[in-house]
C-alpha cells in the first residue's frame, strides 16, 4: 500500500497515511500537495485529474497533545532495537520481556526487549543472571516528536527525507 507524508500547516511532519486517505483529503480541501509522486503518476475521474501525492500538507494548524510517554507497539519497540535481538545480535522476530511477566515483570519499555526466536525459546521465564547472559544494551523509553513516523524511514520516499531530518532528534 502506498503511503504518503502528512505535513501540518507548520511543514512539521505529523504521520503517514494511505494514498487514498491522502486523495480525500486534498479533494475535500483540507490538506495541499506538496511533492507529487516522483514517477508522475495521475488518478482519473469522469470529472477530476489528480496527482498522486508523495507529500501533502494540511491547510490549518492542528494541535498535537503533548504525550509524556510514547506508546509501547511492537513496531515501535523492533524499531528502538533496530529489529535486533537484545541477546546475540541476530534478526528478531519476537518481543522478550527482560524480567518474565510469570515472575512479576511488567509489559513496559524499559522491560521488553527484541529478541530472536532462539533466544526467546532458550530464556523462555527464566532471569538473565540464571542463564548468565546480559543485554547488549539497556532498554529504555524512546523519545522525541519522530516516534509518531514509526516506519517512514524505512518506506519512504526520498521526496520525504528534507521533513524527516529535522525531526529525527
Amino acid at each position: 500500500m502506498r503511503q504518503v507524508l502528512l505535513l501540518n500547516a507548520t511543514f512539521e511532519p505529523l504521520t503517514t497515511l494511505s494514498l487514498h486517505r491522502a486523495v480525500v483529503l486534498v479533494l475535500r480541501e483540507k490538506a495541499d500537495v506538496i511533492h507529487r509522486d516522483g514517477r508522475g503518476a495521475v488518478l482519473r475521474s469522469a470529472s477530476r485529474t489528480v496527482d498522486v501525492p508523495s507529500v501533502i500538507r494540511l491547510r490549518r494548524y492542528v494541535r498535537i497533545p503533548y504525550r509524556s510517554r510514547i506508546p509501547l507497539t511492537r513496531a515501535a519497540l523492533m524499531r528502538r532495537d533496530d529489529f535486533r535481538c537484545a541477546y546475540c545480535g541476530q534478526r528478531a522476530e519476537t518481543i522478550d520481556h527482560v524480567l518474565p511477566r510469570s515472575r512479576g515483570g511488567t509489559h513496559t519499555w524499559e522491560n521488553c526487549v527484541a529478541s530472536c526466536m532462539t533466544c526467546n525459546h532458550r530464556k523462555a521465564d527464566k532471569l538473565l543472571d540464571e542463564l548468565g547472559w546480559s543485554l547488549r544494551v539497556a532498554p529504555v523509553v524512546p523519545r522525541g516528536a519522530h516516534w509518531r513516523l514509526i516506519g517512514a524511514q524505512l518506506i519512504g520516499d526520498p521526496q520525504w527525507a528534507p521533513y524527516l531530518e529535522e525531526t529525527a532528534a
